[in-house]
């Protein structure tokens, strides 16, 4: 039977020899770690770029008040319209133009699509893809995508 390591002896590897990682090798507590913190890495790049993080962001951060304010409604409009398919674009290069002459039950909001830096045919133009009417108070959003000025409700 082997004695037990003692701390001047050197024939096995070095081991911790109190706190919390005693009887651990250095190297058994690097690989505990490697094997936690790599697959919650992966776990992490998947769902931010399958736009998982985005969709939980909003349903977490999107409260009923956020419906009388622009910035955050319009980041939550640019969420819905590019999570149901209403474009094929990325969310960034969608512009969003809130008409402020509007009414709080009928918001107009027209959704622009960027042509410029990073997004496709860098033409500088801002051709209108459609218009979203909201009505704040009762949290309600249409468009009139697919059939210009008759206004239905976003798929």
């Amino acid at each position: 039977m082997a004695a037990p390591d003692m701390p001047g002896d050197t024939s096995g590897p070095r081991r911790f020899t109190s706190g919390p990682f005693k009887g651990r090798t250095l190297r058994q507590h690097i690989m505990r770690r490697l094997i936690l913190v790599l697959p919650l890495t992966v776990l992490m790049i998947i769902l931010a770029k399958s736009g998982l993080m985005d969709r939980l962001v909003d349903q977490y951060t999107f409260k009923p008040t956020s419906w009388f304010d622009d910035t955050a409604l319009v980041q939550h409009l640019r969420m819905t319209v590019t999570r149901n398919g209403m474009t094929g674009d990325r969310p960034d290069c969608l512009l969003f133009v809130v008409n402020g002459n509007s009414p709080p039950t009928a918001t107009m909001i027209d959704v622009m699509e960027k042509h410029s830096g990073t997004c496709p045919k860098p033409d500088l133009s801002l051709p209108k893809l459609f218009t979203l009417r909201v009505d704040r108070p009762a949290q309600r959003v249409e468009t009139d995508q697919g059939t210009s000025g008759t206004f239905h409700p976003i798929p």
